[in-house]
């Protein structure tokens, strides 16, 4: 299965789910994996699922949360089985989170960025540095 297939399975790419909905597209450097509204502990599980689906491969992810508008602790469980999910499959993944966010994932351990662009700015940062550490190698060889 392809990033293509799982991003035009659902209507018109959006999932909606109680009060959130979630919606995915493939950028050069990773999938965004956006989701407004509120999450909490009706909505939280589904979601959560919902959104391991667009771990393929080794494409990177970043989750958009900037527009949550209200979190729930059901949503640091959340946040937690997706990046379980993305260790065990090598995938890289990035959080954009919204004020109720990273309000309550003050000490929880992620690291957030304010926005989509510099998510995928930091991405494209990152890749430039592994390359230019891989270069003194390949000239090596």
């Amino acid at each position: 299965m392809t990033i293509a297939d799982v991003l035009t399975r659902d209507q018109n790419g959006i999932f909606e789910c109680g009060g959130a909905w979630v919606r995915a597209h493939r950028r050069q450097l990773a999938t965004v994996v956006t989701i407004r509204g509120e999450i909490d502990a009706c909505n939280a599980d589904p979601i959560g699922e919902h959104i391991r689906r667009f771990i393929v491969g080794e494409d990177r992810v970043v989750l958009d949360m900037g527009g949550v508008t209200e979190f729930a602790t059901a949503g640091i469980s959340l946040l937690e089985t997706f990046d379980d999910a993305c260790r065990a499959e090598g995938v890289q993944w990035t959080l954009v989170a919204s004020p109720a966010v990273a309000e309550l994932l003050a000490d929880g351990g992620f690291s957030d960025n304010y926005s989509v662009p510099e998510a995928l700015h930091e991405l494209a940062d990152a890749i430039a540095r592994r390359r230019r550490m891989a270069l003194p190698l390949v000239r090596l060889s």
